[in-house]
């Protein structure tokens, strides 16, 4: 919501990765950092043989390990596993095709030419602790949203918040600072 004054928080879209009794994890996905992909295989000594992604920001994912990188991605799939299996280490499997991988190989695999065909790159995460995201929520200071992977994928970076507000109908400027309970 627009009154969310935290900077790590304002204006931002937050991918929900898990959320359950323990808490939540999300990736900000709307927050570029300085780092393009290029910068960040060069950092790891890994050349990135994938022209489609040299100049692709590098994001904010959130506040906490903000050293450690997530990779969002397309679910991936090898030769005859099963789709319920991960094909990289680390990997988290999001319900709607999407997996969230921490390790390297998934790197590695970009590395080569390969690898998932879409990829969100973050250093850091957001996370909520038991609780915390529901207290947040009842506050009125988020909005949610189903989640659509076209915003992330197919939407410009500075169209993805006015992109999710337009997936409850709403523009920005229908947004008060002041949120209220009725």
């Amino acid at each position: 919501m627009p009154g969310l004054e935290d900077e790590a928080f304002a204006k931002s879209v937050v991918y929900l990765c898990e959320h359950s009794a323990r808490g939540a994890l999300g990736l900000v996905i709307n927050k570029p950092s300085d780092i393009n992909l290029k910068s960040l295989f060069d950092k790891v000594e890994l050349p990135l043989r994938r022209d489609d992604l040299v100049g692709i920001p590098v994001f904010h994912g959130g506040p906490v390990q903000t050293e450690r990188g997530f990779v969002l991605h397309e679910a991936v799939y090898a030769g005859d596993a099963a789709p319920s299996e991960p094909v990289y280490a680390s990997t988290m499997t999001i319900p709607g095709g999407l997996e969230m991988t921490t390790s390297k190989d998934v790197l590695e695999a970009l590395s080569t030419g390969a690898g998932p065909r879409k990829v969100l790159v973050s250093l850091g995460y957001s996370a909520w602790g038991e609780g915390q995201l529901e207290s947040e929520l009842a506050e009125n200071s988020w909005l949610t949203v189903d989640a659509d992977i076209s915003v992330i994928f197919d939407t410009p970076i500075e169209q993805r918040y006015a992109k999710a507000l337009s997936l409850l109908g709403l523009e920005a400027w229908m947004l008060s600072p002041d949120a209220g309970h009725a």
